[in-house]
C-alpha cells in the first residue's frame, strides 16, 4: 500500500479545486444554486397562476392539473416500452468477449486509474480489497486510488488491516463540506495518471476482465465515446423482497432502458459505479459537480451536451442490494433529489440546451430524467383519488374527472400499469431469474416505497439540495457464490 505524498497547502489548493473548480468555471451547469433567477420567476408565474385559477374556478382548474398529469403519465409509459423495444437492437452494446479481452498484450495495455470513493465502510473493505486484486489487468499499468476523508479512521483501520499491495494507493482528503462523492472523485482525479479512469463503490465485485473489455472497446471506438458503463447488477438477489424488488429494477435499468437511450442517441444518465472514461475528455469538462448528489447522472447530460458519446459495456459489476427498508428509502431519495437537480439545473437556460441537443434531446431529459421522480411525486395523489372514489365516490373526484379527462386518465391508469408491470415481468424472464416472478408481480408495492422516497426527496430538495444522505453496506447475509461474481 502507497500514500499519496501531498503537502498541506497543495492539498488545501486541490481541495479548493475538487468544490469549487465546476462551480467556477460553468456556474450555469453547477448545482450549487438549485434554481436560475428565469425559473424562479417562471416557478413564481406558474404559482399564481394556479393560485388564481383555483380562486376563479376551482374545478376548472384542477381538471386542467389532471389532464397535464395525464399526458405526461401516458407519454412516460409510451416513451418507456418504446426504450425497452429499442434496448432489444443486437448492436446497442458493446460486446468484448473473453478471447478478445486477454488477446491484447499487456504492453498494449493503456494505463488505467481506478477511483474508489470509501467513507465510513470498515464493513466491506477486506471484501473490496480482495474484489480489486482479482481484476486481470497488468499491475505496473494499474494506478488504484482509494479516496478516503481524513478523520474516516476506522475505514482507514480497516485498510491497513487488510494489507493491500502497491497497486492500492490511499489518498487523504482534507474533511470539508460539502461531504459528496463527487468531491472525493475530484480530488483523486487530479491525482490520476492514467489515460482511462473507471470509478468503482466501496461494495462492488467487477467482472475481473472489465478494465481489459472497456481499454480494447474504447480503442476500438472514436474520440466521441467518452465513456462505457458497465451493467450492475446485485449478489445478495434473495436475500428478502425489497432486493428482489431491486434486482428487477436494476435489469430494466442497465439491461434495458440505458441501451434503449444508447439506441435512440440520446443523453443517458450514468450509473454511480462501473464508469470508465477516457481521461482527456473527463478533464475537458471539470469532472464531476461536488454539488450534484447524482453526480453520475448530471455527468452523462453533460457529456451528451458537449457531443460525447456514451456506450454500454456488455460486462457486469455485483453490487449490494439494499435490504432495509430505511437504508433504501435513504440512498432512493437522494437519487430522486438528485435528478431532480439535474433536470432543474440542465433546464436554466432553454435555449442554450435546445441549441446545443436539439428538441428532441430535451424531450429525452424531460421523460427519463425529469419524469422518473416527478411521477414517484404524483403516484400518492392519484392512489389517493383512486382509493376515495372506489370507497365512497365523493362528487368532487367526480367533477375534476370529466369526460374528455376520465377516459384518457383511464386509459392511462389501465396501460400505463399494464406496460410497467409487462416490463417488469419480461425482464424477469429475459435476464433468467424465473425465481424472481413473484417478485415481479408484486412490484406494484414497491411502486409505493418509491412514492415514499419521492415525497422525502422532495422535502429535502427544499430545505437541503446538497446534503448527501449516505447508504450503509454490508448490510446482506448472503455468502456470495464463486460464479455469482464472476
Amino acid at each position: 500500500m502507497r500514500q499519496a505524498t501531498i503537502s498541506d497547502a497543495e492539498a488545501q489548493v486541490r481541495l479548493r479545486a475538487s468544490i469549487w473548480g465546476l462551480a467556477e468555471r460553468a456556474p450555469t451547469i453547477s448545482a450549487r444554486k438549485l434554481l436560475g433567477t428565469g425559473q424562479r420567476r417562471a416557478l413564481i408565474a406558474i404559482g399564481l397562476c394556479v393560485v388564481a385559477g383555483a380562486v376563479l374556478d376551482p374545478v376548472v382548474t384542477a381538471a386542467s392539473l389532471v389532464a397535464i398529469a395525464t399526458v405526461v403519465y401516458f407519454t412516460s409509459a409510451c416513451y418507456r416500452f418504446v426504450l425497452f423495444m429499442r434496448s432489444t437492437r443486437a448492436d446497442v452494446v458493446i460486446t468484448i468477449t473473453d478471447s478478445e479481452a486477454r488477446a491484447v498484450s499487456d504492453s498494449a495495455l493503456p494505463t488505467y486509474t481506478v477511483l474508489i470513493p470509501v467513507f465510513m465502510e470498515p464493513e466491506v473493505i477486506s471484501h473490496l480489497l480482495g474484489h480489486i486484486a482479482a481484476i486481470e489487468y497488468p499491475q505496473a499499468k494499474l494506478d488504484v486510488k482509494l479516496l478516503v476523508e481524513a478523520d474516516d479512521h476506522d475505514t482507514l483501520d480497516a485498510i491497513v488491516a487488510g494489507d493491500p499491495g502497491r497497486q492500492f494507493e490511499v489518498v487523504l482528503i482534507p474533511p470539508s463540506e460539502p461531504r459528496t462523492k463527487p468531491k472525493a472523485l475530484n480530488y483523486g482525479f487530479a491525482l490520476a495518471r492514467g489515460d482511462l479512469v473507471a470509478v468503482y463503490d466501496a461494495e462492488d465485485i467487477p467482472d475481473p476482465l472489465q478494465l481489459r473489455r472497456a481499454a480494447v472497446a474504447m480503442s476500438r471506438s472514436g474520440p466521441e465515446v467518452s465513456c462505457l458503463q458497465a451493467k450492475l447488477s446485485y449478489h445478495n438477489v434473495g436475500q428478502n423482497l425489497i432486493t428482489r424488488w431491486f434486482t428487477l429494477e436494476y435489469a430494466m435499468w442497465f439491461s434495458f432502458f440505458l441501451p434503449g437511450l444508447s439506441a435512440s442517441r440520446a443523453p443517458i444518465p450514468l450509473g454511480g459505479t462501473s464508469n470508465h472514461f477516457r481521461r482527456s475528455a473527463l478533464r475537458s469538462m471539470g469532472a464531476w459537480d461536488p454539488f450534484n448528489v447524482t453526480e453520475d447522472a448530471d455527468l452523462g447530460i453533460r457529456m451528451h451536451r458537449e457531443g460525447f458519446t456514451v456506450g454500454i459495456l456488455e460486462s457486469t459489476t455485483y453490487e449490494e442490494a439494499n435490504s432495509d427498508f430505511v437504508n433504501w428509502a435513504r440512498q432512493r431519495s437522494r437519487w430522486y433529489k438528485g435528478y431532480l437537480q439535474t433536470f432543474i439545473v440542465h433546464l436554466r437556460s432553454p435555449r442554450e440546451v435546445v441549441r446545443e441537443i436539439g428538441w428532441r434531446g430535451v424531450g429525452h431529459l424531460c421523460l427519463f430524467v425529469g419524469a422518473t421522480p416527478i411521477l414517484a411525486l404524483l403516484n400518492p395523489f392519484f392512489w389517493t383519488l383512486t382509493v376515495l372514489w372506489f370507497i365512497g365516490h365523493p362528487a368532487f373526484i367526480q367533477r375534476i374527472f370529466p369526460a374528455p379527462v376520465y377516459y384518457p386518465a383511464l386509459l392511462c391508469w389501465v396501460f400505463g400499469n399494464f406496460v410497467l408491470l409487462y416490463l417488469t415481468v419480461i425482464s424477469c424472464r429475459l435476464i433468467r431469474h424465473s425465481e424472481l416472478l413473484w417478485a415481479a408481480m408484486s412490484v406494484p408495492l414497491y411502486w409505493v416505497m418509491m412514492a415514499v422516497a419521492g415525497v422525502k426527496a422532495m422535502w429535502q430538495l427544499v430545505i437541503d439540495p446538497n446534503h448527501w444522505e449516505k447508504t450503509m453496506h454490508g448490510l446482506d447475509r448472503l455468502v456470495v457464490p464463486a460464479e455469482d461474481a464472476a
